[in-house]
């Protein structure tokens, strides 16, 4: 039977690792929030935004913190451009089109980077990584902090984006309203671009708190893109209220889990989660009823 400090620590832990998972889940709950798709481009789209931070880390030394002013613009503006010059166009108005484009971009962007940077796994060695802050009787994981901190930060961020401005209301206006948006003069493919930019930029921050903690290959998009489905169903279909605290429950869940069943075993109660939401609660904790 372990100890109540080390499941409490294990706990606090999930908080932080939750906190990015949040982060990732963020994107994908504001496409669909806009969008009304699953972006299934979301997962490759992570994994090449740690290869840029890996690919600044390496050739030039910048600190993947500091990475950010940097990879968080360029995968906006790679984001935009994708919904605007090549989803919406493909997509001609059909959100089954969307589907298939993105599962498309998907596939190409994974073997892109597979055939740049092959199928090996990468890191970024950092003395950060290994330190540790003492509360009282707990050690917890400085870069985890760090992670959890500005993953908090950008999610409030992205709340007063989307309840403050101009742009987070016209946003919530096309995606309550499409035809009413465009009669008031909103610019639909615009907006569809800025939201599809967001999403990018979101992940874009999430590579840069991931990568003094954790590794990437072409293919580990997938493994965080399936936990931060499962954020998204239980906080809510494109809430970000919903987004954050789905991610904190979860990363408490697969911690908790972990403890007791043993690493290998630590997802089964996302999992289980996962179908008790579908059975009793569908619309998650924050989505609308219909």
């Amino acid at each position: 039977m372990f100890s109540p400090i080390i499941i409490i620590e294990a706990m606090i832990n999930g908080l932080l690792t939750g906190a990015i998972y949040a982060l990732v889940a963020l994107g994908l709950t504001l496409v669909y929030g806009v969008l009304h798709i699953i972006n299934f481009a979301h997962g490759a789209t992570l994994a090449a935004a740690m290869f840029a931070v890996w690919g600044l880390n390496a050739g030039f030394g910048i600190d993947p913190y500091v990475a950010i002013v940097i990879v968080t613009p360029v995968f906006f503006a790679l984001g935009y451009g994708l919904q605007r010059f090549v989803i919406g166009p493909a997509a001609h108005g059909d959100d089954g089109n969307i589907l298939l484009i993105t599962l498309g971009l998907s596939i190409l962007i994974e073997n892109a980077l597979l055939a740049s940077f092959g199928s090996d796994t990468r890191s970024i060695p950092s003395d950060f990584a290994f330190s540790v802050v003492e509360a009282g009787p707990f050690l917890l994981s400085s870069a985890k902090l760090v992670g959890a901190v500005g993953s908090l930060v950008v999610a409030i961020l992205f709340w007063l984006l989307m309840t403050r401005t101009d742009t987070g209301k016209a946003i919530r206006a096309v995606a309550r309203e499409k035809l009413g948006a465009r009669l008031v003069g909103i610019n639909v493919g615009h907006v569809y671009a800025v939201t599809f930019g967001l999403g990018c930029a979101a992940l874009g921050v999430a590579a840069c708190l991931l990568m003094p903690t954790f590794y990437v290959n072409p293919r580990i998009g997938g493994a965080f893109v399936n936990i931060a489905f499962t954020v998204v169903v239980l906080g809510g279909m494109g809430s970000v209220p919903g987004a954050v605290a789905g991610g904190l429950i979860i990363g408490v869940v697969e911690s908790v889990s972990g403890l007791l069943l043993g690493e290998s075993l630590g997802q089964i109660g996302i999992f289980i989660i996962f179908i008790l939401v579908l059975l009793l609660r569908p619309t998650g904790l924050f989505g609308a009823r219909v």
